[in-house]
């Protein structure tokens, strides 16, 4: 590019000056008032709204707030609602085991009450058996002395006197 041969650079650096301006507000206007409303369409704005309508982006955004807010209150009923069925299962639940608890205690405290009374009986018999026991030798020894004979056994060997 020497600017003895060749008038391109000057031409160029001319262009690039005279039309600088007019590139900059189609810049503005074309693209980034293109990518503008994308945005504000993205962000529930229309374009009556963009445009200068009744609507300003406080009162839009303070709109499109309360629908967010009474989508999470709504969103936080359901897991609520959620929540309390589950606990409400899970009562009934441990309510189901503890009936089987209390009828399992219920049968060892029967079972507890029945092993007694039998071991109360045999208690009984064995006292009366140990009772006629003790009567039989007071009667035996009884019945040894009135004979006067004595009965002794020695080593196996009866002896008498």
């Amino acid at each position: 590019e020497n600017e003895n041969h060749c008038d391109f650079k000057h031409l160029r650096e001319m262009l690039i000056r005279t039309n600088m301006e007019d590139l900059r507000e189609q810049t503005q206007i074309k693209h980034y008032e293109l990518y503008r409303m994308e945005r504000l369409k993205q962000m529930g704005f229309t374009e009556s709204s963009a445009g200068g309508g009744s609507s300003s982006f406080a009162e839009t955004y303070t709109l499109r707030r309360e629908s967010h807010l009474k989508s999470l209150q709504g969103r936080e009923e359901e897991m609520r609602q959620k929540f309390v069925l589950r606990v409400k299962e899970k009562e009934a639940e441990l309510k189901e085991s503890e009936r089987e608890l209390h009828s399992r205690f219920d049968k060892l405290k029967a079972s507890v009450a029945e092993e007694r009374r039998v071991i109360e009986e045999q208690h009984r018999a064995l006292d009366q058996e140990i009772a006629e026991f003790q009567q039989r030798k007071a009667q035996y020894e009884s019945d040894k002395m009135n004979t006067g004979s004595h009965h002794t056994l020695t080593l196996g060997k009866l002896v008498c006197y």
